[in-house]
């Protein structure tokens, strides 16, 4: 059953064949990927461990998961080994400072080894643009690593899949389905294009108690020796399920009815006094700010930044002290706190989307 998921995954990744598995969340998906692209250049360091190693240096957006620094001190890279790669005003990676970045580690007598561009970034949704990177990596031989854990489901609309135009191209890709897709937690896929057991040559142990190369069937779906873990859950039985039930057309109105009702949202929003948008979305992520009575007009105030950004934690404290709604906020580089509601249950109407407004009308209407 995970196989075959795997490969219909794979399929719409753009990939004919290749590997993967299931794995606890996104954040250990890209883990791995950095794991396998390191092996892949070092075998010996299973062995050898870090003394094996030479300095070594991945890159990423600065709008990248924050699982990317968290994997590479994890792995013993360090935080440092870790490149941030300036992201333009949308929040997209620009490919030519990751091309400036790469010369620049060489010179600091650093190793690139692998690239992680983001298809569909945490806060504003961004889809880094793949080709372009993908060319970047082709030219310095860098594994191309896509965390397309929030995105990756983008792949089963006909409509909307351009956004990760290039994927195919990656030597990786990590893809949750219990996001965009709504599959219960936790269903969480890494996605490889290698076809030369390189899982199961950098993860394997052998063990001869458990993986036993005699057995009467075929030895192929022992993929136990594939992972870190031992133990698993059975996270492919939720998507199978849900796919048999749904079909792909399912699956696809899913993730494009996301994107209608996040459309609706901000053209209902745009039609409002006291709401501002942070950004035009490109995908169901829409951020924006409620920006309350006493400071309507006041925008050229010199403390009207910073008034604005204790609204957004008042309203969060009402919405949760009533029980109304649970909607994130943050700041996000030079702008104060903001609201991103993620249009993502498939449960979402329009009238939720005019709940959502009205409601943030009423509880900051003394504000």
């Amino acid at each position: 059953m995970e196989e075959e998921v795997l490969r219909k995954l794979r399929a719409l990744v753009g990939w004919s064949s290749g590997d993967g598995v299931f794995c606890p969340g996104g954040s250990i998906s890209n883990m791995y990927a950095v794991n396998l692209a390191r092996y892949q250049r070092y075998p010996d360091c299973k062995q050898r461990g870090l003394r094996a190693l030479p300095p070594l240096a991945l890159f990423t957006s600065k709008e990248c998961h924050y699982s990317i620094k968290k994997g590479a001190a994890f792995l013993g890279l360090g935080t440092d080994s870790v490149r941030m790669v300036k992201a333009d005003e949308r929040g997209k990676m620009i490919p030519e400072d990751l091309e400036r970045q790469i010369s620049l580690a060489e010179a600091e007598g650093a190793v690139p080894f692998l690239v992680s561009a983001t298809s569909g970034t945490t806060v504003l949704g961004a889809f880094d643009p793949l080709e372009a990177i993908a060319d970047v990596c082709q030219r310095h031989g860098l594994w191309l690593h896509v965390d397309a854990a929030w995105g990756g489901s983008v792949l089963l609309s006909q409509t909307h899949r351009h956004l990760l135009n290039g994927i195919q191209r990656a030597d990786s890709v990590a893809w949750n389905p219990h996001k965009l897709l709504s599959a219960g937690l936790q269903c969480s896929a890494l996605l490889l294009r290698d076809t030369s057991n390189l899982l199961k040559r950098c993860h394997g142990s052998q063990a001869s108690y458990l993986f036993q190369q005699d057995k009467f069937y075929d030895v192929a779906l022992d993929t136990g020796d594939k992972v870190v873990q031992c133990g698993r859950r059975v996270d492919c039985l939720k998507l199978w399920l849900m796919w048999k039930a749904q079909g792909g057309q399912g699956l696809e109105r899913r993730v494009d009815q996301a994107f209608a009702l996040a459309r609706y949202l901000v053209e209902e929003l745009k039609k409002r006094e006291g709401f501002e948008l942070v950004m035009e979305p490109e995908f169901v992520n829409v951020c924006f700010w409620f920006v309350p009575p006493s400071l309507r007009g006041k925008k050229g105030s010199p403390d009207y930044s910073e008034r604005l950004a204790k609204v957004a934690p008042v309203l969060k404290e009402r919405m949760v002290r009533k029980g109304s709604m649970m909607i994130g906020y943050q700041p996000h580089g030079s702008c104060g706190n903001f609201f991103r509601m993620v249009v993502a249950n498939p449960a979402l109407t329009r009238a939720d989307m005019d709940f959502l407004l009205n409601e943030l009308e009423r509880l900051g209407q003394d504000l």
